[in-house]
C-alpha cells in the first residue's frame, strides 16, 4: 500500500458521508492460502465490478469499490477449543494463525504463517493492481466481467441490460457532448481487512516521508470488529494512532454510551472520512437497535458513514448442524437499513458483505430458492457463509432500486 492510496480512499470516504458516493464492500469471510490463485482472485473482482455497475446505475452517484482481500486471513471465534467425536482442538482462527483442518498438527498455532500470509497478501494485491490498471476494470466494457458459469443466470439478461445503459451513458458523453472520459478506462479499488492480529498489523505500520502520523501500510481500510471493539482495549488504542480511514463492527451488544465513547477515542477531530460505523443487528433485531445508535452518533455533532452488515446478524444453522444465512433474512435486513436511516434523518452510505465470484451454495433461497439440501452441493466456506454470484448481483439490484 502507498499513504497516497490511503488518502484518497479517505477522501472518498469523506464524500460517501455527505451522500455523494456509496460504500461498496465485500469478499470473503475468510481468505485461504491456496486460493491465492489467478482464477479465485478475478471471480472476486468480476463480481464487485458487476455489483457497482448495477449500483451506479441505480444510485445515480460513484461507487467506492473496497474488497474483502488481499489481507483478510485472521477470524476472530466465540469459543477458544471446538470439539468433534470426543476430541477437543484449538479453534481455527484462520490462515494467519493456524490450519483449517480438525488435527492437532493443522490446529497448533504456527508463526510462521504471518510469512506466509503478507507473501499471499502481496501477491493478490499486485495481480488485482495489474487487472485494474490493465484494463480489465474499463467501464466501457463491463461485458468482460462475465462469469462462464453464471450465462444461464435468470439475473444475467438483467445485468448485460444494466451494462449496456452504462456503456451507451459513457458512449453519449463522449461523442455528443463531447466530453473526456478516459479516467473511466480503469476505476480506483481498495482493500481491507479486520485488523485482528495486532502483532501481524504493527508488524506493517510505520510512518511515511512529508506525512505526519503513522499508516498501516497492510491494508487501505482495516475495521475492528464486535469482539476487540472495548474503547479501553489495545485494539482500539492502536486504531487510534494509524492514519487510515477506519471501521467499527456495532452491534446489539454495544449501548449508545460505548458508541459515543468510541467516537471520542477515534474520531476526535471530525476528520472528512476518517470513521466508518458498520451497524450487523440482525433482521429480527435492527428496528430496535439502530435508531438509539443514530441518535448517540448525532448527539456528537460528528459525521460518520453509516454502512449495513447484513450478514453476520442472521447465522443459522440447519438441522444438521450446518452453518448458513438466508437469503430472505439478509434483504430484510438491508430494507429496514434504508427505511430507519431515512426515519430518523440519517442515510445509508454503503453495503459489506461476505460473497464470493464463485459458483458456491452456503446461503439459503435467492434467484434459485436454494434449500438445505443444496447446501451439499458446492459449501465451501471454512467460517461463513457467503452469497454466491447470483445471490450477490440480486442483492446490488435490490439496493440498486431502493436508492433509485
Amino acid at each position: 500500500m502507498t499513504s497516497w492510496e490511503v488518502e484518497a480512499l479517505k477522501r472518498q470516504i469523506a464524500e460517501a458521508a455527505m451522500g455523494r458516493r456509496f460504500l461498496l464492500q465485500g469478499g470473503d469471510c475468510a481468505e485461504q492460502f491456496d486460493e491465492c490463485a489467478a482464477d479465485t482472485i478475478t471471480a472476486k473482482l468480476k463480481i464487485l465490478l458487476q455489483m457497482s455497475v448495477i449500483l451506479v446505475d441505480g444510485a445515480r452517484k460513484p461507487v467506492i469499490r473496497v474488497g474483502r482481500m488481499a489481507g483478510q486471513y485472521a477470524k476472530p471465534r466465540s469459543d477458544d477449543t471446538e470439539t468433534r467425536d470426543g476430541v477437543t482442538l484449538p479453534s481455527y482462527r484462520g490462515e494467519l494463525v493456524n490450519g483449517s483442518a480438525f488435527s492437532a498438527e493443522e490446529r497448533a498455532l504456527d508463526p510462521r504463517r504471518l510469512l506466509r500470509a503478507y507473501e499471499r497478501s502481496a501477491l493478490t494485491l499486485n495481480f488485482t493492481r495489474a487487472l485494474v490498471r490493465g484494463g480489465f476494470a474499463n467501464l466501457h466494457h463491463p461485458e468482460n466481467w462475465d462469469l462462464d458459469f453464471a450465462q444461464h443466470s435468470p439475473l444475467a439478461e438483467e445485468y448485460r441490460a444494466i451494462a449496456r445503459r452504462v456503456s451507451g451513458s459513457l458512449e453519449f458523453m463522449e461523442n455528443v457532448l463531447g466530453v473526456h472520459t478516459a479516467e473511466m478506462e480503469w476505476v480506483d479499488f481498495f482493500t481491507s481487512h479486520e485488523g485482528l492480529h495486532l502483532e501481524y498489523e504493527t508488524a506493517q505500520t510505520r510512518q511515511v516521508p512529508r506525512r505526519a502520523g503513522y499508516y498501516n501500510l497492510s491494508t487501505h481500510f482495516p475495521w475492528i470488529g464486535m469482539r476487540t471493539c472495548d474503547p479501553e482495549g489495545a485494539h482500539v488504542e492502536y486504531f487510534r494512532g494509524i492514519r487510515n480511514p477506519v471501521a467499527v463492527k456495532t452491534g446489539h451488544t454495544m449501548t449508545p454510551d460505548t458508541l459515543v465513547r468510541l467516537m471520542d477515542v477515534l474520531h476526535p477531530e471530525n476528520e472528512p472520512g476518517r470513521l466508518t460505523l458498520i451497524h450487523r443487528f440482525g433482521n429480527r433485531r435492527i428496528a430496535d437497535c439502530l435508531p438509539r445508535l443514530i441518535d448517540a452518533a448525532r448527539s456528537t455533532g460528528k459525521t460518520v458513514l453509516w454502512c449495513c452488515d447484513p450478514m453476520h446478524g442472521n447465522t443459522q444453522l440447519t438441522e444438521d448442524g450446518t452453518k448458513t444465512r438466508h437469503f430472505d433474512d439478509v434483504r430484510g435486513e438491508l430494507e429496514q437499513a434504508f427505511a430507519i436511516h431515512q426515519s430518523c434523518g440519517s442515510f445509508l452510505g454503503g453495503v459489506h458483505i461476505e460473497l464470493t465470484g464463485e459458483d458456491v451454495t452456503e446461503c439459503l433461497g435467492g434467484a434459485r430458492n436454494l434449500t438445505s439440501d443444496d447446501l451439499r452441493r458446492a459449501y465451501r466456506s471454512e467460517v461463513d457463509p457467503r452469497l454466491n454470484y447470483e445471490q450477490a448481483l440480486e442483492i446490488a439490484m435490490l439496493i440498486a432500486r431502493m436508492m433509485r
